[in-house]
């Protein structure tokens, strides 16, 4: 494999955008222009997303108020999925509900178990603006699912209730990151 093949391999990593900050609570803008700018932030998302050891990253999460995703995730046949959505939709997610372990590079070193569908679409368009459509089970899936939340604003611990959600934000705030 050539190296200029590997997604990310010319971005550079940028900062993660941390739970608190007002932009993760904001959904993101439609992208019009399909110009370099989308292509560098594309491969900026992939590095830095590569660099966190994450399996999706949403551009909200790097400071930028795009509709934009990229994904390296496998799902629970341990099939690996790689790509980017641009202004996706989530048109299906449906299935059996699962609750299941669920972590965000947003509120890094932390997780809950969080209930999502264990099937999911994604419809939305490619960095030079083709039509894509991305089918998800299992744990990719709950990445689909996951990203579409973040340019919606919303973060994985909206979703929790009680017990689940107090014990979450306890470790946020005790987390060496949280302001």
């Amino acid at each position: 494999m050539r190296h200029s093949s590997i997604p990310g391999a010319h971005g550079r990593v940028r900062d993660l955008t941390l739970h608190g900050d007002p932009l993760l609570h904001t959904p993101s803008a439609e992208v019009t222009d399909f110009g370099p700018e989308l292509a560098r932030l594309v491969e900026d998302l992939f590095a830095t997303m590569y660099a966190a050891q994450g399996v999706g990253l949403a551009a909200n999460q790097v400071g930028v108020p795009l509709r934009v995703f990229v994904y390296d995730c496998p799902d629970d046949e341990d099939v690996r999925h790689v790509g980017h959505v641009i202004n996706p939709r989530l048109t299906e997610a449906d299935g059996v509900v699962i609750r299941g372990p669920e972590g965000c590079l947003s509120l890094p070193g932390l997780e809950a178990g969080t209930e999502r569908y264990d099937h999911a679409v994604v419809e939305g368009l490619t960095v030079t603006g083709d039509p894509v459509t991305v089918h998800g089970t299992g744990f990719f899936a709950r990445c689909l699912q996951h990203e579409c939340d973040h340019l919606e604003g919303r973060v994985y611990a909206d979703h929790l209730k009680g017990w689940r959600r107090r014990k979450l934000m306890r470790q946020v705030a005790r987390a060496p990151w949280s302001a």
